[in-house]
């Protein structure tokens, strides 16, 4: 990568990152403007979007059950282990920034809710997150253990970009990035498969949240 694609795809990380907490647009309104730089960045490097994972041709019904089942599988693991445990050892605070007033405010809201949680947390997120800044990482770092280093920094950085929810919420969104990222891996960089997945578990947890469990 030659230092103005490393220049432009840094710039396009930072917008990732800062452009929605800046509240400039409101109602996930950002996520458009994101992905059409995100495209001119690829464009410029004579990328698309099926070069970081999404196509259609990559799109595969297994996805589907895979994806759902290990959405599953993460909450129920979050739930019954992970927070048990960490409540044990120490108590971390957690903001809801009001999503569990909107998501329990009727049906119309969580229905509304359900299908943001999947444009924006499987579909938008997945994109930028999983699918361009990890990739842009990894041609920005090079070396033998480039994947190594960029799975890390982009957990983390899933994770602080959810600051809003508290520490709790970082930490969270930090360990379920991790699984979203390890299933794009684990199935040759089909970003379709963390999408379902991230979709099914937004959706997952909103039930809950609606009928008051969580």
């Amino acid at each position: 990568m030659n230092i103005y694609k490393t220049i432009l795809s840094v710039i396009a990380i930072a917008t990732i990152i800062f452009l929605p907490h800046a509240e400039l647009i409101p109602f996930f309104g950002y996520s458009i403007p994101i992905l059409i730089f995100t495209w001119l960045v690829l464009k410029y490097s004579n990328e698309t979007f099926s070069n970081i994972g999404l196509s259609f041709k990559q799109f595969n019904p297994k996805s589907i059950l895979i994806g759902g089942a290990v959405a599953a599988l993460i909450l129920a693991f979050m739930q019954l282990i992970f927070h048990p445990v960490l409540d044990f050892f120490v108590s971390l605070e957690y903001k809801d920034a009001g999503l569990n007033d909107t998501i329990q405010g009727g049906s119309l809201q969580f229905f509304i809710m359900v299908i943001m949680g999947w444009l924006i947390g499987g579909i938008y997120e997945e994109i930028v997150f999983h699918g361009f800044i990890f990739t842009r990482l990894e041609k920005i770092i090079k070396g033998k253990y480039s994947t190594h280093i960029s799975f890390i920094i982009t957990s983390v950085i899933f994770g602080v970009y959810h600051i809003q929810l508290g520490t709790l919420g970082v930490i969270n969104a930090l360990i379920v990035g991790t699984g979203y990222l390890a299933l794009f891996l684990y199935f040759k960089r089909n970003l379709w498969y963390s999408i379902i997945c991230h979709g099914f578990y937004n959706t997952l947890v909103m039930i809950l949240i609606y009928y008051d469990y969580l």
